[in-house]
């Protein structure tokens, strides 16, 4: 079935590069079959921790790890300006207390409403790239929510850029208003 779905991928990327379009997709491990059919391989490098095991979305320990995975020989090297490092435009609202479990994912209208609510100290967690603030909720249970800055998401462009890879953002209408800065990025496509 696996080699029926490559073989697909193939043909799909002839047939679309035959009429000017490019082709894009998320399949790690035929990176180098792959490679001259299709334009881009896109990867979540973001949905690290859960409401299980509460964390970072996207620490840059393991984004710099999935990238030497992927970008570690010299082979798989010259692939770098398919690869296209996965960044995440959303939260995550973790419940910490004890006894307690869930939490998930934050639009940026639900994370400014917080900040608004509650006024907390914003912490930067050294160590995964990230800022993060915690809070008590009307019934008394702590939470922890994990949010991108400009900080953050400069750290992550440097890192794609470092190693020759692009960039894709998983947005999808939840971005919360920021002012943007040149990060000396000639041009960042969405």
């Amino acid at each position: 079935m696996r080699n029926k779905a490559l073989e697909f991928i193939k043909q799909l990327g002839h047939a679309l590069h035959s009429r000017s379009f490019n082709l894009m997709t998320l399949v790690p491990e035929d990176l180098q079959s792959l490679s001259d059919d299709v334009d881009g391989f896109s990867f979540m490098t973001y949905d690290y921790s859960s409401p299980h095991n509460p964390g970072p979305n996207a620490p840059l320990k393991w984004i710099r790890f999935t990238l030497q995975i992927l970008l570690g020989n010299s082979g798989a090297r010259a692939l770098a300006n398919k690869i296209f490092l996965g960044i995440n435009f959303y939260g995550n609202d973790f419940v910490l207390s004890e006894g307690s479990e869930g939490g998930g994912a934050i639009t940026g209208r639900e994370y400014l409403s917080l900040l608004e609510k509650h006024k907390p100290k914003l912490q930067w967690e050294k160590n995964s790239g990230e800022h993060f603030f915690l809070y008590v909720d009307d019934r008394q249970i702590k939470h922890a929510v994990f949010y991108p800055s400009l900080m953050s998401i400069s750290i992550r462009l440097e890192e794609a850029r470092l190693q020759g890879a692009g960039i894709s953002i998983w947005e999808i209408g939840q971005v919360v208003q920021l002012t943007v800065t040149n990060f000396g990025y000639t041009s960042i496509t969405l």
